[in-house]
Order: C-alpha cells, then structure tokens, then sequence
C-alpha cells in the first residue's frame, strides 16, 4: 500500500502518531517487562483496591490489574488487527471484483452483498462466534466475517467509480486480464477510503472482540485480553471502579487512536490505478475481406438503451484505412464519431448493442475470434488516444508502469527490455528518458498527449484512432502533435483515424476526410477537396463557419442553423433536412444513400451543391 512521500505535519498527526508509537511499544514490550507480574498470583493481595505497589489492584488470585492490562495490549489488538484485515480483503475483494467480471455476476455479486448488508454486523458476529464456539480465535473469524458485506459495498461503490473513466477505458485496450485489472489499476484507485475505513475499523473491531470476550465467548482462560479483564473487574465496579475502568481505559485509547490515525492516513495516502471489462460483441460473420486494408467497416450500428427508449447514434456506418493513410472523422458534437471508434476498439458501455456486417483489424475477422485471441489481437493491433491524457493516464501510477505494461503483458517482454523500449518510445514523441520516472500530474497537457501516443507506439500498432487527441491543447502544441502524428504515419506506416470537429485541421492533416451527421457519413471526399469541393449542404455549411481572416469583421461568424435531430425520434428522410436550406419534399420522405459522384468522391444526398455554385462562392 502506498505510503505518503511527506510526514504529516498537524498536531492531530502528531497526537495520532505519538498514541500509535505508545500502543505498538506496549505490544512489543509488555509481556517482557510485565509478563510475569501479571500472571504471579498473590494469596495475600487478593481483591486490593488500587496502591503504591498495585496502582490499579489486585484481581481474585491478587495478581497486578495494570501489568494485566498493559500485558493484555498485545493479544487485544492483534486479535482485533487481524479480524479487521481479513474482513476488509474478503469485503474488498468481493466488491471490487464486480468492475472486472462480467454484467451477470456483477447482478449476482451485487445481489449477495445486499443480501449479506440486510443483517446487522453485530448480530451476525454473535451469532457465528457462538456457532464456531468460544475462544480466540472463532470469534475472531466471526467479526471478520460479520465485517464482509460492508466493506465489500464501500468497495463495490468505489470501484463503479473507477469504471467509468478513461484511464480504465485506456487499461481495457491493453487486453490485460481481469487479475491484473484489479490488483493493478481497481485498488490501488480506490486505497484511500479503504484506509481510512479499515483503521477506523480497526477500532470497532477492538470494541466488538472485547464485548464478546466479556461476553464468554472470545479469549477463554487462562489466556486474556481487556475485553475478559473487564468483565473480571465488573463484579468490583461499585466497591472498587478503578480495576473495572482500567481495561476499559485501554479499550477507548486504542479505539481512538486507530480513529485518529484512519483521519490523518487519509489525507497523505497516495493513489495508485484502475482496471477494464469488455463490452458485448458481435457474433455473425463479416462479409469479403479487402486486400490491403488496415481497417475495414462496413453498416457499423450502434443501439444504446435508455429510459426513454433505443436510440441509434450510429448508423450503417462504412469505412476503410489503408498502410499509411490518415483519415478524418468530422462533423459537430454528438454526431456519432466517438462512439463509431469506441465500437471498433471494443470498449463501448456494456449494454450497448453493435451490428456490422463486416469487421476486419489487420486482415482478422474479429468476430471469428475467441474473446481472448479478440483481446490480445486488438491490444496489439490498435492504439487509441483519448481526448483528455489527464484522465487517460492512471494518476497513481508512474509514466514508466503505465507505459511497460503492454509488451510485459502481451509480448512477455523482461523489465529490462520493456524500460529500453519505453525510453526508445518517449525519445520518438520527444520526450527525454527522465519521464518514465514521473507521474501524469507533474506534466503539461502537451506532454501527457505524447506520453499517450508513446504508450501507443509501445505495440508497434498498425492502426492509431486519435478521438480528438488535439481538442484541450492550444495552438502551438495542437501543431507539435499533428506534425508528431504524421511522422509516426511516415516511419511506421501506420494508419490514423483522426477524430475532430475542427474542419480546418482535418484538411490540413488529414488524406482523407468522413464527415458524419446524426450517425451517419454522409460524405467522404479527398482532404484537398475540403475547401472549395464540397457538395453536400451540411460540410458546406461546416466549411463556411470556419472563421477567415479575410472575412467583414462587421458581420457575425456563419453558423450552421438549427439543431441536430431526436436520437428517440428519427425522422423517415434525411436527418439534415430541417436545416439544410436546399431542402425539397423527396428529402422529408426518403433518406439518401452514400453514392459515388466519382471514384473519390461520394455523397449522401438528392440534391447535392453544385461545384458550379461553390467556385463561385468561394
């Protein structure tokens, strides 16, 4: 478990840490010093009430109340440790386990951690530590049973937090295993509420052992603990409270000290990293392969269920990438380009739905696959670079882990090899060998966009899908990464679905560009084309809101009018018929195919813009 770079410096963690030196001195050095004074029975000290040579009394045999006390230090908190550390593994376990498994054992995981939370803690750990008998160690076993279900629910909590983010998005490209999805990027996220609750914990802990050792059913004679010194001094509360309060003196400082510590341990614990899971995949099998193509999609859907319905963002989506070439996705939010290339990488939400008709990743069906040949094929065959590297990289984990992991995972590469390789990566990107050594949060946006592209290039893939990688950087490093991206297509010939909004940058950096529209392309022309070559209304209309400096700064920036359609409630015709201004009544009834104007060129549309019309506009 990480442990904080700096020492606390607030007077709690000063107090905190002086109580738990005090506890863990007595634990070691009580039964070497008191030790036998506590178990010496003395005829003629029987039952003496506190003085100078017994300052808390005597018990029934005359034996020393406070070196039983300070005696019994270590087994109360070993007992109470090791029923909280059980507890919190399998509760742990059990609840972080349901952000890697499958949707039907996490339904039946969640199920049981509900059920197990419907029966009080304290009930539960009577009830077993009476089923497995009185002593030490059944009643331990029975808090840490008792102590399951709720530290598995904080778990299960946390863990569906840790699901939804990128970096676990990012992981699940890996193709790593669900063991190594868990120990490596679930619960080192998660580890700073679990400390805090286990030393908390801890403390309760320490309180339920000592009640069921006072109740008779944990430490049995002639063995003790302060929950049996306790019950052994109640008899005497009255006459004489101090032997009573003693050990109950101990049992509050220890609880408190574990409370205090959980409280300052939770403000310097550092994080470490997540975890993946796999979303449904399609079963039929693809049409005829295509020589030569990286990539090859054809009809892509994507249904997404909602409480008000099915949509469909995606919808007969067709496209193909081959060595080398670099392809533009384009069109406005929420038009379906993230969630084409979520469905090609196979890390769209769970209870998403894909249809295709053909999908083929370097050559492979990926249908014809198993899960696991699916997995490994796609985590050495495809890069992805997410839009934000903030939340793309893993926060708790170091440049070097983050990068290494692939080739170690997938090509059994040594420590050693992978290191070398990483540096080699980073140099590519023009990031120095220094940068395995930090973590995300001590680079600039720019940097972590390279280290995103070094982790990329650490699987020498054949295909990079960039979802707007340049979106949250400014000008002078949005070019740095553009121009990066072309040099990785140059040296390695890989192919890069460019996904953007900005139309200017596409057809700068792009060979060739899909512009999208309410899920679906409805053109695909040569980047060179982009400016004065367009022809259907709506990527005329993105071209011409592009701002130019040349334009009357008197007039407001052209903006593309009205709003994109109803995903619950698609029109019959064509989805940019209520904006588009060369609108006829064939476009309200019937939706246009993608057809070829020339071998390069296609459009979906009736009435496409006359390039007449556009020479003379531009």
């Amino acid at each position: 478990m990480p442990v904080p770079t700096r020492y606390p410096r607030s007077p709690m963690a000063w107090v905190a840490a002086a109580m738990v030196v005090s506890l863990v001195v007595l634990a070691l050095a009580a039964p070497l010093l008191w030790g036998a004074a506590a178990d010496r029975p003395d005829p003629s000290a029987v039952l003496r009430g506190p003085s100078a040579a017994h300052p808390f009394g005597t018990d029934n045999l005359g034996r020393d109340v406070l070196a039983r006390v300070l005696t019994a230090t270590r087994p109360s908190l070993l007992f109470a440790l090791a029923a909280t550390l059980l507890g919190a593994s399998g509760g742990v376990l059990l609840g972080a386990s349901t952000a890697v498994v499958g949707p039907r054992t996490r339904r039946l995981l969640t199920a049981l951690i509900n059920l197990l939370l419907a029966f009080p803690a304290l009930l539960v750990a009577l009830v077993l530590a009476v089923v497995f008998g009185a002593g030490a160690g059944p009643a331990m076993l029975a808090l840490a049973v008792a102590g399951i279900p709720g530290f598995a629910r904080l778990a299960q909590t946390l863990a569906a937090g840790v699901a939804g983010t990128d970096h676990l998005a990012a992981a699940r490209v890996l193709g790593l295993r669900r063991h190594r999805l868990l120990w490596r990027h679930v619960l080192p996220n998660i580890a700073e509420p679990l400390l805090l609750s286990t030393t908390t914990a801890a403390g309760t802990s320490l309180v339920a052992l000592s009640g069921l050792s006072f109740l008779g059913l944990g430490v049995q004679p002639p063995g003790y603990d302060w929950g049996q010194l306790l019950n052994q001094g109640l008899d005497r509360i009255y006459a004489q409270p101090v032997p009573a309060l003693a050990p109950g003196l101990a049992i509050l400082y220890a609880a408190v000290t574990f409370q205090l510590l959980g409280e300052v341990l939770a403000g310097g614990v550092a994080r470490r990293s997540p975890a993946p899971r796999t979303a449904p995949r399609p079963i039929a099998p693809s049409g005829p392969a295509e020589e030569g193509l990286v990539l090859q999609v054809e009809d892509l859907g994507v249904e997404l269920p909602t409480p008000d319905g099915v949509i469909r963002p995606v919808r007969g989506v067709s496209l193909s990438l081959r060595p080398g070439e670099i392809v533009g996705l384009v069109g406005e939010s929420g038009s379906g380009k993230s969630l084409t290339a979520l469905a090609i990488a196979d890390l769209l939400p769970e209870r998403a739905r894909v249809s295709r008709r053909t999908l083929r990743l370097l050559g492979a069906d990926l249908a014809a696959l198993t899960p696991k040949e699916r997995d490994h094929h796609l985590a050495t065959g495809l890069a992805v670079i997410f839009q934000n590297p903030a939340s793309a990289l893993n926060p708790a984990l170091r440049v070097s882990t983050q990068l290494t992991e692939t080739v170690r995972a997938h090509r059994g590469a040594s420590r050693a090899q992978a290191a070398a390789e990483a540096a080699e990566a980073l140099r590519r990107v023009g990031l120095p060998p220094a940068t395995l050594r930090v973590r995300p949060h001590q680079l600039s946006g720019g940097q972590r966009q390279r280290v995103m592209i070094a982790a990329g290039l650490m699987v020498r893939p054949g295909l990079i899908i960039a979802d707007e990688p340049t979106t949250a950087l400014d000008v002078t490093v949005q070019r740095q990464i553009t121009g990066l991206l072309s040099e990785i297509r140059r040296d390695t010939c890989a192919a890069i679905l460019f996904i953007s909004h900005d139309v200017a940058l596409v057809g700068e950096f792009c060979d060739r560009v899909l512009v999208m529209y309410a899920g679906t392309i409805v053109e695909a022309l040569p980047a060179d084309r982009l400016a004065t070559g367009t022809r259907h209304p709506y990527t005329r209309a993105l071209v011409d809101s592009v701002p130019d400096l040349t334009a009357d700064r008197d007039r407001p920036l052209p903006t593309v009018e009205g709003a994109p359609p109803d995903p619950l409630a698609p029109a019959p015709g064509c989805p940019f018929e209520p904006r588009c201004p060369r609108r006829r009544a064939r476009c309200a009834e019937q939706a246009p195919p993608l057809e070829e104007l020339d071998p390069v060129h296609r459009v979906a549309c009736w009435y496409p813009v006359p390039v007449e019309a556009e020479v003379t506009a531009s």
